[in-house]
């Protein structure tokens, strides 16, 4: 009852001080973890995978389970380099407990946002004081992009939880230490990020402005003596954490003498990560992208402070203060290293949010006094209130442009976002400008939790494919045999059989040669059965092979018409006696029983 109470405290007067005993710094943390749980879990069970990541990494979770096979990543049935195999083995773990794919794909996400918010208060206090990290976890909470990727089912927020532990060792060790325990459980905290996403090394960075202020006589910043065992125990620690996967996975494949599993092997130790790193791909954005679009967007609404914030981080700089040196320093390197990579994408850049907000953490309740920031908070709250009305209002009209929102999402959700307005009307009256800090915080906090129990239901059956995968079923019957070209990752998980499949293509290398062969080689499949055999693909797939008129439609999912062909549909312009198509053979897959 008396942490109750003190979070009680805590909502009613958020900044005024309390003594930093132990039952304080409890009541702070359990009230940073119930908000963060609250958030995070909005909706939760409530909604399948959603494209383009969520439905990957849930079907190799899925997969892992029912074959066995955890060292080697495999989406359906084809073995997946691209990612190691840690948060899929988090995912598979959730679903052999609970045979839920609804909620072993969003769960280690949320645990991983829980742990990541405990860290930033934990740091917060122990480099400043309670106020601070109590600051910073509610900045982490207010940052748009941290609770929607604890939401997600990607492996962005478990990187960023591996990330933050790292940072936190790190700093405990060469801010307030020496604290060797932190050392070594930063070193393999980052060692179990590079087996997640492969850049867990990313908190080493924070060596060099650490190292900066020290060769310049910053204080706070003791000399470390990297000639003692227990320095070098740190990056001993880090490989020995890349090693519980690595080390089996080498030895399997060098035991296996498979030319699959070493193509597997090169392919995520090299063309994953080096070659992947300074290869020209996708998501190409200028070299301004990370400091003037993705932070600025991604990070609202705490830049909108930036004003307040970099003066007086300015001022402290001056002042030579080590922590902010690190923190910011830190910041501005992996921002550094993520635009020479050659792809960016704003999702990138999220294991820089936890430092940011540690680094806002201290000047939190100054700025929040202050009548600027409570005025430009106000104004964004009634902002955001107004796109809300507007979208609503053109919904309730029938505007074309709501006609539009309502095909692409595949409801119509006015009444939602007519109660999102409602919410912030509410928000705005009871708070007011006074207090427009808090008014922002708390619708925010309505719409994530709306979003979540309102938005997710509603939006799931024009995100999933469930619908149209019935529809299949019921056109070919429970006995066919079915087999699919230019899959998606959803289709494979919402199947009620075992599928054929010739090999994932991407949208983008549709042209290549492998699409032809994979054409030629579902024409020859289909004509070497009966009547009993299905090919699922969509209608960029149809011709010339197959005659449109004979192709039963099963309806529109994610951009594509989805069609269903049989042998009567061939057209006689593939297979096995055609010229113009490759001859040689490919691999073949056959999908698991699903449960």
């Amino acid at each position: 009852m008396s942490l109750a109470r003190e979070i009680v405290s805590r909502l009613s007067n958020r900044w005024r001080y309390r003594p930093d005993d132990t039952r304080a710094r409890r009541a702070d943390l359990l009230l940073l973890l119930l908000l963060g749980l609250l958030t995070f879990s909005a909706g939760i069970g409530l909604k399948d995978p959603w494209a383009p990541d969520e439905p990957r990494f849930a079907l190799i979770a899925r997969d892992m389970v029912e074959s066995g096979d955890w060292f080697f990543p495999r989406r359906a049935a084809e073995l997946y380099a691209d990612k190691p195999p840690v948060f899929m083995w988090a995912q598979a773990l959730v679903y052999a407990v609970t045979g839920s794919v609804r909620i072993a794909h969003l769960l280690p996400s949320l645990i991983a946002g829980l742990l990541t918010l405990a860290l930033v208060y934990d740091l917060g206090r122990r480099l400043w004081h309670r106020r601070a990290g109590l600051g910073a976890g509610l900045v982490l909470l207010l940052a748009v992009q941290f609770p929607l990727q604890a939401r997600a089912g990607q492996i962005d927020a478990m990187a960023t939880m591996w990330t933050t532990l790292g940072l936190y060792g790190l700093c405990r060790h060469v801010l307030v230490g020496p604290h060797w325990r932190g050392w070594w459980l930063g070193c393999f905290a980052m060692g179990l990020g590079v087996i997640t996403k492969g850049v867990g090394f990313l908190p080493l960075l924070a060596l060099i402005p650490w190292g900066v202020g020290h060769w310049r006589g910053w204080p706070g910043l003791p000399a470390l003596r990297p000639g003692g065992w227990r320095w070098w125990l740190g990056p001993l620690l880090l490989l020995a954490a890349i090693g519980l996967w690595l080390v089996p996975m080498l030895a399997l494949v060098a035991g296996s003498g498979d030319p699959a599993l070493e193509a597997y092997r090169d392919e995520i130790l090299w063309g994953q990560t080096a070659q992947r790193y300074a290869s020209i791909g996708g998501h190409q954005q200028p070299l301004w992208y990370y400091p003037l679009q993705a932070m600025p967007l991604l990070w609202l609404p705490v830049t909108l402070a930036l004003p307040w914030l970099i003066p007086a981080w300015w001022r402290r700089l001056r002042r030579r203060d080590p922590r902010l040196l690190l923190l910011l320093g830190w910041i501005a390197l992996v921002a550094l290293f993520f635009t020479f990579s050659s792809g960016k994408r704003g999702v990138y850049i999220l294991p820089a949010l936890p430092a940011f907000a540690l680094a806002v953490g201290p000047l939190a309740a100054g700025i929040e006094r202050k009548a600027g920031p409570r005025r430009i908070a106000f104004g964004f709250l009634i902002l955001l209130t107004a796109i809300f009305a507007v979208a609503a209002g053109a919904g309730w009209l029938g505007l074309d442009a709501a006609a539009e929102i309502a095909e692409e999402t595949g409801s119509a959700p006015w009444l939602l976002l007519t109660t999102l307005a409602l919410a912030g009307l509410c928000w705005a009256a009871w708070q007011r400008p006074r207090a427009g800090v808090a008014a922002l915080a708390g619708f925010l906090f309505s719409v994530w939790l709306l979003y979540g129990w309102w938005g997710t239901p509603l939006l799931n059956p024009a995100r999933s494919p469930a619908d149209l995968m019935d529809r299949a079923a019921a056109h070919t019957g429970p006995f066919a045999e079915l087999a699919m070209v230019g899959w998606k990752e959803q289709l494979v998980l919402h199947a009620d059989r075992p599928a054929t499949h010739w090999g994932f293509i991407p949208d983008h290398l549709f042209s290549l040669p492998e699409t032809e062969r994979q054409m030629h080689a579902a024409s020859a499949w289909l004509a070497e059965g009966t009547e009993s055999r299905w090919l699922l693909l969509s209608d960029r797939w149809l011709e010339p092979c197959f005659d449109p008129e004979r192709a039963f439609d099963l309806g529109e999912k994610h951009r594509r018409r989805w069609l269903l062909v049989d042998l009567s549909a061939l057209s006689g312009a593939c297979g096995p006696d055609t010229q113009g198509f490759p001859a040689e053979e490919g691999p073949v897959y056959r999908t698991a029983e699903p449960p």
